[in-house]
């Protein structure tokens, strides 16, 4: 069944639309005992066609499918930014990254993003009631301004100063270094009579990093991946000690399955949030074991096929702990696909007839649709009935609709640009997505803005990232104007036939902007 449509716009609620413009409407029961579980499952670098439910074809996805079977799968559902760190930014903060500065890819060494007691998610949850957990993927910088992280010390601020109550986290991404996880405030299985260093210079000469050994690597690199070798793999930056805790790429998706587990289990008597990010799709394309060869696309399909496995797991925990009608689970991704990512894994030649973007251009890196229109599902049953929603909704939005679901106060001016869209979620009769919405690249000065059918494209430099096999620069157009119902792929600027409404969208972008830039 089609819920809703996107022809007939919301008038007059623009940008500011936050949630601050409603009350505490609760549409969940609030009685002890019965208050819904959240989880929400964000993959990495994962694109719209990736999947079989939207129309995948090289890699098996059972599990993800059966969530889309059992519930609503969205066909208009974005992240903010095409690139992982600004997305999950305002995954948490229910802000653009861009009125963030320095809120791009952060690099190995980079301090807390997000500053401590900042209203996010996880907080307005906590602050009603609920438990909050992160495993997997954090990329969001920990330590204070300027020093940044005290790999040997105390990690803080991170997540739990902004909410969570409990963090096993990846602290940068499998391609940066340090290569260990952090619990909570510490570096798991630090031995502190071998501490870590990090930095962005090799320590000494000779070090064991890709330039100086090239016959240590498994996975060649065409020079972004340069820094100190581990398990095989040149990865960003450089690192000495540490030796008992560092990990191995291969057991990473285990890890978030079974600290998934472990944390569901003891917090099944409570209303909980949980937010699960693994990494799989990242590069380097490393998979367990039982998980490489699986797919005749090489790494990055079998790294889908790894990822479905642990979206089955955290569905069976929840069968098995008897919550699987008592949570609700919400299935993104933090960009559009990207197929060489430096590494060569021959992820561009094994596709055969998969199409990661599915009607869509671009990916990783820019702000196509490619970029920002991902895989977005709503599971929930007999809470949320099953089939397809053409209602435009955003990971930012998620922070505002599940305060309004639970009736969580939010703090005056928090959660800025999230809409509150849970009508929408829940499959509600007549219920409305957004109207419009930002697109951000890396903060590279590209935008998109889509606003209702029309989408302007804004590059404010003469050439964009253009990720549909690999990150390099294409030339692009100051502003182009596009009709997505008609051309969902972006392929006709029709802004000179379209100038008056391009005008109207340049000025409503540039207002946008400009509006209380923190």
């Amino acid at each position: 069944m089609k819920l809703g449509s996107l022809l007939p716009v919301v008038a007059s609620i623009g940008w500011f639309a936050t949630c601050i413009a409603y009350g505490p409407v609760a549409y969940a029961d609030q009685s002890e005992g019965t208050r819904p579980n959240i989880i929400v499952i964000m993959a990495d670098d994962l694109g719209y066609g990736d999947v079989g439910c939207y129309g995948g074809t090289g890699v098996a996805t059972p599990a993800i499918d059966g969530l889309a079977s059992r519930g609503l799968r969205f066909t208009q559902a974005y992240c903010s930014a095409g690139t992982c760190t600004p997305s999950r930014y305002s995954l948490l903060t229910g802000v653009y990254a861009f009125r963030v500065p320095g809120s791009g890819i952060a690099p190995p060494d980079s301090p807390a993003l997000i500053p401590a007691g900042t209203p996010s998610i996880a907080s307005v949850l906590k602050d009603a009631g609920y438990h909050t957990g992160i495993i997997g993927k954090w990329h969001l910088g920990l330590g204070v301004k300027p020093d940044g992280p005290d790999w040997n010390g105390t990690l803080a601020p991170g997540p739990l100063e902004i909410g969570f109550d409990d963090a096993l986290i990846l602290p940068t991404t499998n391609d940066r270094v340090p290569p260990v996880l952090v619990r909570n405030h510490r570096v798991e299985n630090l031995d502190p009579s071998d501490p870590l260093w990090v930095g962005i210079k090799p320590p000494s000469t000779p070090h064991r990093d890709a330039r100086s050994h090239p016959g240590a690597l498994r996975m060649t690199t065409t020079g972004g991946h340069l820094g100190t070798i581990h398990n095989g793999i040149g990865r960003i930056g450089y690192f000495t000690g540490g030796e008992a805790a560092l990990f191995r790429d291969e057991e990473l998706a285990g890890r978030w399955v079974s600290e998934s587990r472990q944390w569901l289990n003891d917090n099944a008597s409570d209303p909980f949030f949980l937010l699960v990010t693994p990494h799989s799709l990242h590069a380097p394309r490393i998979v367990d074991e039982r998980f490489q060869g699986v797919t005749k696309m090489g790494p990055r399909g079998d790294a889908i096929a790894e990822l479905d496995w642990t979206v089955g797991e955290i569905v069976k925990t929840l069968e098995d702990l008897d919550l699987i009608e008592r949570t609700l689970i919400v299935f993104c991704s933090d960009n559009g696909p990207v197929l060489i990512d430096d590494y060569r894994d021959r992820a561009d030649q094994l596709l055969g007839d998969h199409d990661p973007n599915g009607a869509f251009r671009g990916g990783k890196y820019n702000v196509y649709e490619g970029a920002t229109r991902t895989p977005f599902i709503v599971s929930m049953p007999r809470t949320v009935p099953a089939g397809e929603s053409d209602q435009m909704v955003c990971t930012i939005d998620l922070s505002a609709s599940f305060a309004a679901w639970v009736g969580a106060p939010v703090p005056a001016g928090a959660l800025r640009d999230s809409v509150n869209v849970m009508p929408a979620l829940l499959g509600k009769a007549d219920a409305q997505g957004r109207s419009e919405l930002v697109q951000q690249d890396n903060g590279w000065g590209s935008f998109g803005f889509r606003k209702g059918e029309w989408k302007l494209v804004r590059c404010d430099a003469a050439a964009m990232f253009n990720s549909n096999l690999e990150m390099k620069r294409t030339p692009a157009p100051k502003f182009a104007l596009y009709h997505l119902k008609s051309d969902p792929g972006e392929t006709k600027n029709v802004l000179r036939e379209n100038q008056e409404r391009a005008n109207q969208m340049k000025e409503e972008l540039q207002r946008i902007i400009d509006s209380d830039q923190q």
